[in-house]
């Protein structure tokens, strides 16, 4: 991950799941009732409702012109924006209808509070300020009907402009009302005098409610929505000219995913994909004289991303479930470039594992682990029959994804030496997070593609001439407590103990995005004081840990210690297991659609120019239309 895409992967927490609907249309009507008494001022129609059991006149405008068109917004608006083509959830509407509300709560409150300090302003000032209110609360959510539904302008109009005309409405009914039960009179009279005679009595506030002001509500809105749209237009052009996708489409899936879980982000993805040829390899352990499969490593050259359940996302889970054995799915050598477009994909790969599974050819033989270094590459490395299991770590430096390229080049010096199939591991054990500029990923050309590599024809070389022995191998696993805000994802810890001439060997693999420094030696060293003669801690960079927290790696959110105890636990337990097994490996290749080359970085830097820009030139729109708001009302 480079520092423009953890940048954007750091915005995700800005984003929430949306609470159930009824929880934010009950905090709605609260709100408005206490808003209504800080506004309003019922001066002279308080006489009226003396009797009446409300807690104040005050309190039930608020409810009255804010609570219930939020509430009216929340579940109306769902059903017009499915009805033009939109998406928008019940959820999501009353989301959307609290916050503005919450908006126009706050236009009121400066406005009665100016009111009450400069009494000279009125009650018709906060009654001008509604008006701005309600225009702004239909700009915001013609702002969101678009960038969310991706509906016209002409369509997306009707939900948006839904809270805006409830309230619009119940200030012309109810102001009407209240003449009419103050005045008597007919029911014609008290509703329509006042706009064909301005200079007509009305009780208390509500007398200053004149045509004028609906004429402004309505001249003010068209003024907003089109600010609204100019403002989405220019930050959606770059998009369009250089990716050829819009911007609000990654919006869109963006917060679709994450406020609801919904896969309308691999919509967008889709759209950027491009075609790949991924080798999938897989190494099995089975009881002797064909018994049942022990366990089972599936490694396809694919980045498990980009979050969630999102492409591949929950690619480890997947392959596990797949398995007859003890499913050991870790990191491969791939970055954000081959995070798959679609979870459909996955079923593409797992086609080819399960390929390669059955071209297996087993055998007893297995060489002792050998650990070469060049550079800051160290890399654990054992031969089953003709085949090499290498794992390579970083530690104690920090690193991320190692590059496609460079897992190719790793792989094939390795089989200079003899070996048959590699299967190539980034143990992707030890990061910083996201701080710095550099965070560590490996990529053609750096010297630490170099060392890897290098490192990698060290372990042929020594495999090839190393000698064999017979195989013994003892699995575990633990699904731990711990949840996947804390790190830990559904396969929790697994362990692999492989034996050979009294040579113990553990493999343990952390369903978790990467660890926190120094956790994976302080870990490794816990093992070697156990017995253990080597031992490496890999982790499968599962995304499922990344839905809101961008940066949540293994031992961010748990306690080291106790992280230690567990995996102790659990080589304990697969020493204990270990029995003489026969091992095989093969590999087949998939097609499949992912991100492709640079559509990462170039997704990751055109979301945070419309960050940066795009806050700047929204400010500058705000400015200009309240301007204008201003102008129009001296003049009026």
């Amino acid at each position: 991950m480079t520092a423009s895409q953890s940048n954007l992967a750091g915005l995700s927490r800005f984003v929430f799941r949306a609470p159930n609907w009824y929880t934010s249309l009950a905090f709605a009507l609260l709100v408005a009732a206490v808003a209504g008494v800080g506004a309003f001022d019922s001066g002279e129609a308080d006489a009226v409702f003396s009797g009446v059991l409300f807690v104040g006149q005050d309190a039930w405008e608020g409810i009255f012109f804010i609570g219930i068109p939020t509430v009216v917004a929340g579940f109306a608006t769902p059903w017009v924006d499915r009805f033009t083509g939109g998406r928008l959830t019940y959820n999501r509407a009353s989301l959307l209808a609290l916050i503005c509300e919450l908006v126009l709560v706050a236009a009121l409150s400066v406005a009665g509070l100016l009111a009450y300090l400069f009494p000279m302003l009125g009650q018709e000032f906060v009654f001008d300020a509604l008006m701005v209110g309600l225009a702004s609360v239909f700009a915001l959510r013609l702002l969101v009907v678009l960038a969310v539904s991706r509906s016209s302008l002409p369509l997306a109009v009707l939900p948006a402009s839904i809270q805006t005309v409830v309230s619009a409405a119940l200030l012309f009914v109810y102001s009407g009302t209240i003449r009419y039960m103050a005045d008597g009179g007919s029911a014609i009279q008290a509703y329509l005098t006042p706009y064909l005679n301005q200079n007509a009595d009305a009780p208390g506030v509500l007398s200053v409610v004149s045509p004028t002001q609906f004429a402004l509500l309505g001249v003010l809105c068209v003024l907003y929505a089109a600010a609204v749209y100019i403002f989405l237009v220019a930050i959606d052009r770059p998009w369009r000219r250089s990716m050829g996708v819009s911007m609000l489409d990654f919006l869109r899936g963006f917060i679709g995913h994450v406020a609801e879980g919904s896969d309308e982000l691999e919509d967008f993805f889709e759209q950027i994909g491009e075609h790949a040829v991924v080798p999938v390899t897989v190494l099995a352990f089975r009881e002797l004289d064909g018994g049942p499969e022990k366990a089972r490593f599936v490694l396809p050259m694919i980045h498990p991303g980009p979050m969630g359940e999102i492409g591949g996302g929950n690619l480890p889970k997947r392959v596990a479930d797949t398995a007859d054995g003890l499913a050991f799915p870790p990191h491969a050598t791939a970055g954000h470039d081959f995070n798959l477009v679609t979870e459909r994909e996955v079923e593409r790969l797992i086609d080819a594992a399960d390929r390669a599974h059955r071209r297996i050819e087993y055998g007893t033989e297995a060489t002792q682990s050998v650990r070469p270094r060049s550079g800051d590459a160290k890399m654990l490395s054992q031969a089953f029959g003709d085949d090499g299991l290498l794992v390579n770590t970083f530690s104690p430096d920090f690193a991320d994804d190692v590059e496609y390229g460079v897992g190719l080049a790793a792989t094939r010096e390795a089989r200079t030496h003899g070996l048959d199939d590699v299967l190539l591991v980034d143990a992707h054990n030890c990061n910083n997070g996201l701080a710095g500029p550099d965070l560590g990923h490996v990529t053609p050309g750096s010297a630490r593609s170099f060392d890897m590599i290098q490192a990698a024809s060290l372990a042929g070389e020594s495999l090839s001439a190393a000698p064999t022995g017979e195989l013994s191998l003892g699995v575990a696993w633990e699904k731990t407590e711990w949840e996947p805000l804390e790190g830990i994802g559904p396969l929790g810890v697994r362990a692999a103990v492989a034996e050979v001439d009294g040579q113990e060997t553990a493999y343990v693999l952390v369903d978790g995005n990467n660890m926190e420094p120094w956790l994976r030696d302080r870990t490794v060293d816990a093992l070697a004081e156990a017995g253990l003669n080597e031992a490496e801690v890999m982790t499968t960079d599962t995304h499922v840990v990344n839905t809101v927290e961008a940066d949540n790696q293994v031992g961010g959110a748990i306690d080291h210690g106790e992280f230690i105890e567990t995996v102790l636990g659990v080589v304990e337990e697969a020493r204990a297991d270990s029995e003489p097994v026969e091992a095989g490996m093969a590999t087949e290749r998939a097609e499949v659609t992912v991100f492709g080359n640079d559509r990462t970085e170039s997704l990751a830097s055109h979301a945070n120019a419309v960050v940066s820009v795009g806050g700047a030139f929204a400010v500058a729109v705000l400015l200009a239309v309240t301007a204008i708001s201003v102008l129009l009302f001296f003049v009026t």
